[in-house]
Formats: structure tokens, sequence, C-alpha cells
């Protein structure tokens, strides 16, 4: 056991080595193009640097923890109400990710205008880069119960707050676990973008000042730091639940109660009347808090400006050419990122010692924060939709491929072992058994992506090629039309909110096939 423990521990050193030998290697070749710099280089600058990174990582990580908290309550609170009133599930889903919807290139400055100085927008921003996808897997595995389950606690006399508390909350265990180790990552960014609006310390801020001076001995280390700090965040969060959690529950595909859907004209009667609070909701809290009309616009504010006022013509012309920019690179690289990201799944299933090498190199790819990698890709790849694409690849084959490992893993035993006694063999048993119950685990990734694919070409619009609706919203910002910012976020977030609904109509009728315990009314 020594020696074999030994020979791996000198394996890993030599894998080690021969990374940092080719990355310097690469450096040196590139040199002068601003796009690689070398471990060496990298080094110097931490060591030389070191005070100034320290006080700023923990600047930085102070804002994405509070972030992280808030975002996970309010997950856990949406996912809880939502369950315990199934009748409010879908005005509650659909302003959580309208919410989430918001691009933060444009949210930025508004919380920077409502906050002023101090930590305000990157705790905030943290927190909404967190919210939507924790709410999302945490509201899958609490209905991942079986009706018999549910009838049996009902049985002894006792109400939904029991079997939420006895039951579901068990059955929530993995899929928690996936949201929380997505969330870390994600919350460290959401505080780097917020540190982009105007704050004065902290990693984003450090970011912005290499990128601006073309410094890439500086942007390197600051990524790398960050890295660093999010793969720590997830590691220890896998840690911590494998020590709580030793036995995890499997996820029983069994029917379990859902209400009826009710007629098509009462479901637009409720869509209906769902616009118009949100719209309702919109004007009330501009008007409660007394905003200034100046850059906190209403939505008659924005029907002016893109229909009934002057000039609405032009506004629609240039905010719909950039909006289609956004969207023709957005697709391609969300269908990628869920391929790419559910294969990888699928291949450490089929062969699982490639699991000790993919998966660091994936929390590594989706651990970088954007705002340091955008830049760097395009330079690398490009201002053309091959970086961009890359880009919002990266951004969400990770979350994938975390959602669809565990996905694979709660095919349960039983099952498994039927087909090896037929002697099935791997592909036939991933197929017909795992796949299947992976298949909501991907369908609530894919709705996580949705968002996150516009938040990663948004943000490389906005930080390098000058194109589409991200670059179009950082230009209003900064020139203070807040009338076509607002305008900008209402349409993107309308965008949004369509490819949503047109995933979930597709996953209702996967789901219903395979995994009916899943679908929602």
């Amino acid at each position: 056991m020594v020696s074999a423990f030994h020979s791996s521990f000198v394996r890993g050193l030599l894998n080690i080595l021969v990374l940092l030998i080719a990355w310097e290697a690469l450096a040196r070749l590139t040199a002068g193009q601003f796009v690689v710099a070398g471990p060496v280089a990298v080094t110097q600058y931490i060591w030389w640097n070191a005070d100034l990174l320290i006080r700023a990582l923990g600047t930085t990580f102070h804002s994405a923890a509070l972030g992280f908290l808030w975002g996970n309550l309010a997950a856990a609170f949406l996912a809880a109400l939502v369950v315990l009133i199934p009748k409010v599930e879908r005005p509650v889903t659909v302003l959580a990710l309208l919410v989430f919807c918001l691009p933060l290139v444009a949210t930025g400055p508004i919380l920077r205008v409502l906050y002023g100085p101090g930590l305000g927008p990157q705790i905030t921003l943290g927190a909404l880069a967190v919210y939507y996808t924790s709410f999302l897997a945490l509201r899958v595995g609490l209905q991942a119960v079986p009706q018999s389950w549910t009838d049996l606690v009902r049985s002894y006399g006792r109400g939904a707050w029991s079997i939420l508390v006895y039951v579901r909350l068990r059955a929530c265990l993995p899929y928690a676990i996936a949201a929380l180790q997505i969330a870390a990552p994600a919350a460290f960014l959401g505080a780097m973008v917020g540190e982009f609006t105007g704050a004065e310390r902290g990693l984003g801020v450090l970011t912005l000042r290499a990128m601006r001076a073309l410094d890439t001995d500086a942007t390197w280390a600051i990524a790398l730091l960050a890295t660093g700090v999010s793969m720590a965040a997830y590691l220890a969060l896998g840690r911590f639940a494998d020590w709580i959690a030793k036995d995890r529950p499997p996820l029983l595909l069994a029917s379990a109660e859902k209400p009826s859907r009710g007629p098509t004209w009462q479901r637009l009667l409720a869509s209906t009347a769902l616009v118009a609070f949100v719209l309702v909701l919109w004007q009330l809290s501009m008007d409660a808090f007394d905003l200034n009309r100046f850059f906190a616009k209403r939505p008659g504010d924005v029907w002016a400006y893109l229909v009934s006022g002057n000039g609405a013509a032009t506004a629609r012309a240039t905010l719909g050419a950039a909006l289609w920019d956004t969207l023709a690179l957005t697709l391609p690289g969300y269908v990628a990122g869920l391929i790419f990201g559910a294969g990888l799944a699928m291949a450490t299933v089929l062969a699982p010692r490639i699991a000790a090498l993919v998966l660091p190199l994936a929390i590594a790819l989706r651990s970088v924060p954007i705002i340091t990698t955008a830049p760097l890709l395009i330079l690398a790849l490009g201002r053309g939709p091959t970086g961009t694409i890359t880009i919002v690849a990266v951004m969400i084959f990770f979350p994938t491929l975390v959602a669809c490992a565990e996905g694979l893993r709660q095919s349960p035993a039983a099952v498994q072992d039927l087909f090896r006694s037929y002697a099935t063999g791997r592909w036939r048993t991933l197929i017909w058994a795992q796949i299947p119950a992976m298949l909501p685990a991907f369908f609530a990734a894919a709705r996580m992506a949705v968002p996150a694919a516009l938040l990663a070409v948004t943000t490389t619009e906005w930080l390098a090629t000058g194109r589409g609706i991200g670059n179009l919203m950082a230009l209003t910002a900064s020139t203070s039309n807040y009338n076509m910012l607002w305008s900008a976020v209402a349409v993107l977030s309308i965008a949004a909110m369509l490819f949503y609904l047109g995933l979930e109509i597709i996953e209702r009728r996967v789901l219903t096939r395979y995994a009916a315990e899943q679908t929602r009314p």
C-alpha cells in the first residue's frame, strides 16, 4: 500500500512538472502577444505584490462569502415555499428567473448608484449570481420524492411541513450539495463583477487596472489566485458533504402527486396576470423608494422610449441589431457547453479513471473568473464568433458536468445490478438505466445555463469584443443613457424568459416519459 501511494505521488508530481514546463514554453513562444504569462513571471508578480493581492483577496472573499450566504438562504426559502404551497410555484419561479436574468453588466452600475460606495453592489451581485441556480437544484431535489413516501407520512396525521422536514430534505441532499459547489465560483465571479462598477478595493479592481495596462503577468496572477480560492471552496464543500452524508439517498423514479394544469385559457389568464404583476411591482418598487427618474426608469419610460416616443424606431433598430448579435453567439455556445458537460459526465462513468484528470481541469476552467479570461481568450482566438462561443461553452459545461455526474449516480443500485445480471455491459447500462436517471439533473442544469450563457456573452462583449447588447449596455451606462440601458435590460430579460419557456416545454415532454415525478404543473 505504501509503495502504491508513493508511486501515485511521484506520478502526480511528474505530471505537474510537465504541465509547468509546457506552460512556460508556451509563454516564451507567445512573448509579446500579451496572451500568456508563464509560471515564472506569475510567481514573481505574486511574490513582489503579495501584500496587495492578499488585501484585495480578503475584500473580494468577504463580499463573495456574504453573497454566497444570502443567495443560498434566499434559494432555500423559495424552494421550500414552492413545495409547501404548490400554487405559488409558477409565479415564484418566473419572478426569480426574471431577477436572475437581469444582466450583471447593467445591474452593477445601477446598484452602484443606489448603494453608493461600499460593499453593497458586490454582495448583491454575488447573491444574484448564485440564488437562482441553487433554487432550481433545491426545488428539483425537494420534488424527487415518491408519492408512497408522502402518503406514509400523511397516514400518521402529519402535514406538508413534516413531509418537508423528514422526507424531502433527505431526498434533496445530493442536489443541495451540487448546488453549493456550483455556487461557490459563481459567488466569487459576482463579487468581482461588482468591483468593476466603481469599487475602491478588491481583485476586480486590480483586474480592471491590469487589463487597461495590458499587464499580462498581473492578469494571470489574479486569475490563478481567484481560481485557487474558488477551487478550494468547491473541494471543501465536497469534503464537508462527504462528512455529513456518507450515505446519500438515491433518486427514486416513481410517480408523485401533481396538481392539474387546468384549461389553456386559465393558463393564459394566469400568465397575463403574472406579467401585469411584474410590471406593477417594477413601478411600485421605483416609487416606494422615490428613486430619481433620471436613472430609475419605470415601465412607462421604457414603453415610450421603444414604442410611442420620438425616435422609437431608431432605438428599436439599434437594440434589435445588438440583441441579434448577442443571441447568434449565445445559442451555439449554449448547446456546445451542454453537450460537452453531459458527455464528460458520461465519459467518467464509462472510464472512471479519467475522472481524476477531467474533474480537476473542469473545476479549474469554471473557477477562473470570466472577467479575467474573456480578454485573454479573445486575444488568442480573435474577436470573431469562435472566441465568444468558446467562453460561453466554458461557462456552461462545468455546472452541467457536476449536475449530470450527480444525476448519473442516482440510478438505483438494484436497477444497475439487474442489468449486470444480464451482462449488458457499461454502454447499455448507461443508456437504459443511468441516462434516464440523469435527465432531471440535466434539464435542471440546462435551465441554470440560460441566464449563465447570456451572462457570459454580455460580459465578453462588454470587456473584449465591442459588439452586441453587452457592449451597448456598457456604453449606455458610461454615457448615462438610462433609457437605452433599462430597455436593453427589459428586452434581454424577455429573450431569456422565452428561451427558458421553450426549454421547459421540451423538458416536460421528455421527463413525462422517463422521469414522471419531476414534471411540473
